[in-house]
């Protein structure tokens, strides 16, 4: 079987040697984190090791880690409107999101519909600071508390977002802010400091880790959104459940690893995504590469072969021997014209062609080699049965 390429790191990327040997240790130990005897607490050890280094990689504190089964628990956790900061309860009338988030974020709130607004983005992906200041100022002026969640770094395009200073803006009209920081965490330096975000969400398996293991970050740990599973008081008595112990453990190792290799490894990735757009600008006229002159993720490719659906695109490039996406992952197999791209006021004869690409902390010039040779091989053919439709 010929060697395949694996572009499709934002959907997961593979398991990092020390996520391994972490979660190999822990599967071969026993104990439930919650026991008092002797296996027990080993395991409950692991599993603060490994917050303390989650808690590292976002410059938070540990006790401010709350593990989840993944991140979409984690935003599902944050976006809530029952908060309490100790013994205060807050109580939060509206959620505002941007258009370009998540399905987890647009979709997996607690809000009721009629609570939620959703803020439009510019022609780049960007939030829009205007509609997000009207927002405000007209919730605020009707005495209702606000929520704001806009992610660090777009999914499927890679565009950057600028939640600094959304977090600012929010603040001074006394709003939460919560971040999906799932995409960007070990590919860009994330510090919830300078994010300003109050909570942000996490997921292991994005940046080396092995499923099964998300967190919501909290920058105050005396703030407790309102519990989605109720029973024990695993976590803090936020996420009631026995905890995935080896999948946690896998994630403190990556994150570890991930922390210490991402400046470096920002700079390589971005080198061979550059590698790779340039020769297909130069080689391939007819395709559109979009957002490629935005702050974005160093890792992140969107590209379009326009009259050719994005489903046809991808099977063609998997026979061929390259993983690729249309959209984001969590759409079970479905593909659709993407509701990023339609916000950003892209065609939908565009929208409904795009496809991503996505490297990773595994990913080398022979990847960029093999997946050059494919589009070589592949497009003509593509662009043969354009021109018969």
């Amino acid at each position: 079987m010929n060697e395949r390429t694996y572009l499709d790191h934002n959907a997961t990327s593979p398991i990092r040697p020390e996520a391994r040997a972490a979660l190999l240790a822990a599967l071969d130990a026993t104990g439930n984190g919650s026991s008092v005897h002797g296996e027990g607490r080993a395991s409950r050890a692991t599993m603060e090791a490994a917050r303390a280094r989650v808690a590292a990689l976002v410059g938070a504190d540990p006790r401010g880690v709350i593990f989840t089964s993944c991140g979409t628990e984690a935003d599902t956790l944050a976006l809530t409107p029952h908060y309490r900061r100790g013994e205060e309860a807050l109580s939060l009338d509206v959620l505002l999101v941007s258009a370009v988030e998540h399905s987890a974020v647009l979709r997996g709130h607690r809000f009721a519909a009629e609570q939620v607004e959703v803020l439009p983005v510019d022609a780049r992906g960007r939030v829009r600071l205007d509609a997000l200041d009207a927002a405000l100022a007209r919730h605020a002026a009707a005495g209702r508390r606000m929520l704001i969640s806009v992610m660090v770094a777009n999914n499927e395009t890679g565009v950057i977002q600028p939640v600094a200073e959304v977090a600012r803006r929010a603040h001074a009209h006394g709003a939460l802010v919560h971040s999906d920081a799932v995409q960007a965490t070990g590919r860009i330096p994330v510090s919830l400091a300078a994010l300003g975000a109050d909570l942000i969400s996490l997921s292991a398996h994005k940046l080396g880790g092995a499923p099964g293991a998300g967190a919501l970050v909290l920058a105050d740990p005396d703030l407790r959104p309102a519990a989605v599973f109720a029973g024990g008081g695993q976590e803090r008595g936020l996420r009631a459940g026995s905890q995935n112990v080896p999948a946690i453990a896998a994630f403190g190792a990556a994150a570890e690893r991930a922390g210490a290799l991402v400046d470096a490894e920002r700079g390589r990735i971005q080198a061979l995504r550059e590698r790779l757009e340039d020769a297909l600008r130069c080689e391939f006229p007819e395709l559109v590469l979009l957002v490629g002159d935005v702050d974005r993720l160093p890792n992140t490719s969107c590209i379009a072969l326009p009259g050719v659906p994005a489903e046809t695109f991808v099977i063609a490039l998997d026979l061929a021997g390259v993983a690729a996406s249309a959209g984001a992952a969590c759409s079970s197999g479905k593909v659709a014209a993407s509701h990023v791209l339609s916000a950003m006021g892209v065609s939908e004869r565009i929208a409904r062609s795009a496809i991503r690409l996505s490297l990773g902390w595994s990913s080398g010039e022979e990847d960029v080699d093999r997946a050059l040779g494919v589009f070589r091989r592949v497009l003509p053919g593509l662009l043969r049965r354009r021109a018969a439709a």
